[in-house]
């Protein structure tokens, strides 16, 4: 892999010596660990210089330490480098027939609070399996590194009238639709109540949990349905917006499934006018790693656990009826 700086071109042996070079704190040192020569690596820092135009260290008779350039230069290094060791490692045992179906899974979780629960049930579907997880802010980003190959899985929230990112090597199944809750002060006027409408906390100050759900249009858009527009809406999560909630200085948007803590209550809202979408998302060719039966199985049971958890939504679907 070469990446391209105007006219400069480094490949990963540069990134390689420029992090031997920092972690080091010593152009000597950095060349007895790379087993090279002193002044062969000298010149290489020489000849990277000239081809950024800038210098990667302030080098003197204290040691070398990164400019600004230079630590500019690590923070991509220290995320290329070992992405293509990866890839190095992946593609060997690709060819050599050594990959084993399922041994790491991937997973990209953003917009629901289902995540911690499908993790749960994925170690249980794919015994043996290393499950790793990483939260990217936005649903977008699940589809970008799904379709990059960075992740194997991807599970994400979305208001229900909006669909999941489209990405032409990405598949996408719903998982379950839910209605939105909210979480109140347990001595908040409506705490005790079965339902409360939209309307009757329309002085309040919202949080949306967990963070990053994208929410924020279709909660505006249900308020002004509701007759009102809101004061607005902050992004919180779980224990963040509990202790504000509990202190009486918002009331939070949330979904059923959580576990209530001391101080704090979960009512649903009046014909749930916020409902969100759980999908979960793949590449075409994830089978070839993961399988996808077992991983679609371990986020409906996922779903199933955070409803067997919560009294209060199964006290709503008594009210409502099942939304899946």
């Amino acid at each position: 892999m070469t990446v391209i700086f105007h006219r400069v071109e480094l490949d990963m042996r540069h990134l390689k010596m420029v992090v031997a070079v920092a972690e080091s704190g010593s152009v000597t040192k950095a060349a007895a660990a790379l087993g090279i020569a002193q002044p062969a690596l000298t010149a290489q820092l020489n000849r990277i210089d000239r081809s950024l135009g800038g210098n990667v260290f302030v080098r003197d008779r204290f040691g070398a330490r990164p400019t600004e350039l230079g630590e500019l230069i690590l923070r991509h290094a220290r995320v290329l480098l070992p992405a293509m060791a990866a890839l190095a490692d992946d593609a060997e045992r690709l060819v050599n027939g050594d990959v084993t179906r399922g041994e790491t899974v991937r997973v990209g979780i953003t917009g629901t609070a289902l995540g911690g629960l499908f993790v749960n049930q994925l170690h249980v579907a794919l015994p043996g399996a290393q499950v790793t997880t990483a939260m990217p802010h936005v649903a977008d980003d699940v589809a970008s590194r799904l379709a990059r190959g960075t992740i194997d899985v991807g599970l994400v929230g979305m208001c229900s009238d909006v669909s999941p990112p489209a990405a032409v090597e990405v598949a996408w199944t719903r998982v379950c639709t839910d209605p939105m809750f909210v979480l109140l002060d347990e001595h908040h006027p409506y705490a005790g109540k079965p339902e409360v409408a939209l309307a009757e906390l329309a002085e309040e100050q919202w949080l949306c949990v967990p963070a990053h759900t994208g929410v924020e249009e279709c909660f505006v858009s249900a308020c002004v349905r509701a007759g009102f527009t809101p004061r607005g809406m902050g992004e919180a999560e779980w224990t963040t917006a509990v202790d504000q909630v509990r202190a009486g200085r918002a009331v939070a948007l949330v979904e059923p499934g959580q576990l209530d803590p001391p101080g704090v209550v979960t009512v649903p809202i009046a014909g749930a006018p916020l409902r969100r979408t759980h999908y979960l998302g793949w590449r075409h060719d994830a089978d070839l790693r993961v399988d996808v039966e077992a991983v679609e199985g371990a986020a409906h049971r996922a779903h199933r656990d955070a409803v067997r958890r919560s009294p209060q939504y199964e006290q709503w679907l008594g009210m409502y009826g099942m939304l899946n």
